[in-house]
């Protein structure tokens, strides 16, 4: 039996097995679908504290995991297909290697960017098309981006890229936003943005460039189509968060996210830590934050448990 299972293996996951090795709590990584998670899908991140220059997502993902690896984190190459977390000890059925049981889990499966499925959107991840304006936006400072989207989130990323970007086109299926009024009325009142109303991104250019140079639109009562040049392309139609395995058994909100106060969630031993339980933030340092305090949760309760 194991003392500590983290489920994940992007920042949350990695810093809370860090900080669980070094507690002496030989914890147990599993990888999931996506070693490293979302962060291995960006190309620069200026924003991490510690790095004079950019560093490449996958890079730092890798330097976390070796720094993990020196504290003795055994990884183990699989994904939890369903689970017993209320059991004692939690009980979790791997896809390739059976069962696993634990006295605490520590969750940090991550949130999965919803993308509008056009093969150059793929190919140009990264490379201009980004889900992540406070990410990667200020990598289009004085240049022409567009955001796909018509909620808060949508609001909030077009926003923020005005206050760096020459100019922003919000593209909506329909011609009023699902957004609040406050953002709405925020945004149309922003000069150098405009709406492109009931339009639909039908294609992505210029991908064999390997670079975003404009978007081709179709508009959804006309059928006419058109096209926008720009440098970047921010996706803002939601997030799913990767909770499939533990619905039914851990509480979640109304969009899936697992509810938790300080990581702790609606189980006891178990605990959620990074864009899993984060609907608003979704940053590697946010992330990295909540897995040290899911890892010191699960320290406290072990010693707890064993008087």
């Amino acid at each position: 039996m194991e003392n500590v299972v983290i489920i994940g293996s992007g920042p949350a996951g990695l810093t809370a097995a860090i900080y669980a090795a070094r507690a002496n709590l030989a914890p147990v990584v599993i990888d999931g679908m996506q070693p490293g998670g979302q962060l291995t899908q960006t190309t620069d991140i200026e924003n991490f504290p510690g790095f004079e220059n950019p560093v490449n997502g996958f890079a730092l993902v890798s330097t976390m995991r070796k720094q993990a690896e020196r504290f003795g984190v055994r990884f183990m190459m699989d994904a939890v297909t369903s689970c017993d977390l209320a059991a004692a000890p939690k009980r979790l059925t791997l896809m390739m290697a059976g069962a696993l049981e634990a006295r605490t889990v520590i969750i940090a499966t991550g949130a999965s960017a919803r993308y509008l499925g056009l093969p150059s959107e793929q190919q140009l991840l990264g490379r201009g098309v980004s889900a992540c304006a406070t990410c990667d936006g200020a990598f289009f400072k004085g240049q022409r981006v567009a955001v796909v989207g018509g909620g808060d989130t949508a609001m909030e990323d077009a926003l923020y890229l005005s206050r760096l970007a020459e100019h922003v086109t919000v593209i909506h299926r329909r011609d009023a936003f699902r957004a609040s009024k406050i953002m709405t009325d925020r945004l149309l009142a922003t000069p150098n943005i405009e709406v492109a109303w009931n339009s639909v991104v039908e294609d992505i250019e210029d991908a064999a460039k390997g670079e975003v140079t404009g978007v081709c639109l179709k508009n959804t009562q006309t059928g006419e189509r058109s096209k926008i040049a720009v440098q970047g392309l921010f996706v803002a139609i939601g997030h799913t968060p990767n909770t499939a395995p533990f619905a039914g058994q851990i509480e979640l909100d109304a969009e899936g996210y697992i509810i938790t106060q300080q990581t702790r969630t609606s189980i006891d031993g178990v605990f959620a830590a990074g864009d899993v339980q984060d609907r608003h933030f979704k940053q590697a340092v946010t992330a990295a934050g909540t897995g040290c305090v899911a890892a010191l949760q699960a320290e406290r309760y072990l010693a707890v448990a064993n008087g």
